[in-house]
């Protein structure tokens, strides 16, 4: 049997695991409801959903992080997007049968995102299929987030593999500047989220997918 490509699958999770952009844009929707502006369709939030509130907010109210009442709104969007995070966020399709696969071939795997390790932690535990993460690392989880390579070096030692024998997926450039840094490869999820206006030919990402299930034969499970 020939050796196994790598040792360990790494999944960014909103735009990678998880299609997260109903609830996020629904928190953000009901902001602007509070404050009588018309309602925005959902498509509108979608590609910025993979920045969290940061994203939301910009599209919601043209607000940037170093805006003057920045910090009451993302505080605002993160009850209102608690209150609401189950409610439509659901696996990408392709992404249980790549879960079970994993599984079945006892090839570890973790989660690395941006997200609050809290909210990301909560996430987890209201999905069965996600119960088998060897690791989830927040945002918050170490000194840095991503783009720096810390979370993903924290979530390979977490495990206990090499770094270089780490596949990492994600659906944002800085998940690839990041794997890159932290010597892991690195594939392009581009069913995800993005971002607005990204071109992903210039992201440096050693493969690209268009759906879960292309990650087995990179894994060799296929």
């Amino acid at each position: 049997m020939a050796p196994r490509p790598f040792d360990c699958m790494l999944f960014d999770l909103d735009g990678t695991l998880v299609d997260s952009a109903a609830d996020l844009a629904g928190a953000a929707e009901a902001m602007r409801a509070a404050r009588g502006l018309p309602p925005l369709a959902i498509a509108s939030y979608r590609a910025h959903a993979g920045s969290g509130a940061r994203g939301m907010l910009e599209v919601a109210f043209g607000i940037a992080p170093e805006s003057p009442g920045y910090i009451a709104l993302r505080d605002e969007f993160l009850d209102a997007y608690v209150a609401r995070m189950f409610d439509r966020t659901a696996l990408f399709d392709g992404v249980p049968a790549l879960i079970r696969a994993l599984d079945g071939a006892g090839l570890p795997w973790g989660i690395v995102t941006n997200k609050a390790e809290h909210l990301a932690l909560a996430l987890a535990r209201a999905m069965p299929l996600l119960a088998g993460a060897r690791a989830i690392i927040g945002g918050d989880t170490t000194p840095h987030a991503k783009p720096h390579p810390a979370p993903l070096l924290e979530a390979a030692r977490r495990i206990g593999v090499d770094p270089a024998r780490c596949l990492y997926a994600g659906d944002d450039e800085r998940d690839m500047r990041a794997g890159r840094a932290a010597g892991m490869r690195t594939a392009a999820a581009l069913y995800g989220y993005l971002g607005a206006e990204a071109d992903t030919a210039v992201w440096p990402a050693d493969w690209r997918i268009r759906a879960p299930d292309e990650l087995l034969t990179l894994l060799g499970l296929s």
